[in-house]
């Protein structure tokens, strides 16, 4: 059942209550510094589903790239800042898996050695969303109302799928997409290649993995891509623009608020 607007409904001794909220957006790197459409896009889905944004301007990286390379003293300063930064929210969202997955899963073993701040990482990684699983999970929302004409596959990155378990979230949302010729990537929950650091140390392996990617998506004659972070869509559709191919490349967000804007 969706939760009333703006309301947190909550069974307590058999006694239903309204707690009021505070929703906040954890943005990203990527998305605040090349992709700021996708958070705009997904402030904008939740505001029309009554949710107003908090957006704390400290917030930072999370720490995933200086974890993943052994820097742990700078991945927990990072998450320190990001902890202060929302520890009065109530609910975190945000357009990646990847950074969602990193905090949800990393977070408890940075600060292992430290107790309060082993708490605060627990109680964060307890109350961050990614944007399909607010959307669906929190909010009870499948269905937005939009419509989007075009033939359409859905790559499932590895950190949302594997770390998070996000599997029919973005479907639903999909499926309910008024107009929509859905087709099936094949091989999709193959890794694309990016992998944060992986794409730099590993260059040729990565290389071949995204060409792999690409061409199955070739093969499925989509005219778009979809996906759930941005890291990912950012390595297929570089690959895709490399190799001359005309296939439009989004977020999910996007793709639901542009379906909104131009629905019939």
């Amino acid at each position: 059942m969706a939760l009333p607007i703006d309301l947190l409904l909550k069974d307590i001794m058999g006694i239903r209550r309204c707690l009021f909220v505070k929703v906040s957006i954890f943005i990203t790197c990527l998305s605040d510094a090349i992709y700021p459409q996708v958070g705009e896009a997904m402030s904008r889905i939740l505001a029309c589903q009554g949710v107003k944004l908090h957006f704390p301007e400290v917030q930072t990286c999370c720490g995933q790239p200086a974890f993943n390379s052994g820097y742990w003293d700078e991945a927990r300063t990072s998450a320190r800042t990001l902890l202060e930064a929302f520890d009065d929210s109530d609910f975190i969202v945000s357009p990646s898996g990847s950074c969602t997955g990193m905090i949800h899963h990393y977070y408890p073993s940075l600060f292992k050695d430290d107790p309060v701040m082993l708490t605060k990482a627990r109680e964060f990684s307890g109350k961050i969303y990614e944007f399909s699983q607010f959307l669906v999970n929190v909010l009870g929302v499948t269905d937005i109302g939009a419509h989007f004409p075009h033939k359409v596959t859905y790559h499932p990155s590895c950190h949302g799928t594997r770390l998070l378990g996000i599997k029919e979230e973005p479907r639903q949302l999909l499926a309910n997409v008024k107009g929509i010729e859905f087709v099936e990537l094949p091989f999709a929950e193959d890794c694309c290649g990016f992998g944060g650091t992986f794409a730099v140390k590993m260059s040729e392996i990565s290389g071949a993995m995204v060409e792999e990617k690409v061409q199955h998506v070739i093969e499925t004659e989509a005219e778009v891509l979809v996906g759930m972070d941005m890291g990912c869509l950012m390595n297929i559709g570089g690959r895709l623009r490399y190799e001359g191919k005309q296939v439009r490349v989004m977020h999910l967000a996007e793709l639901l608020h542009e379906g909104v804007k131009q629905k019939v």
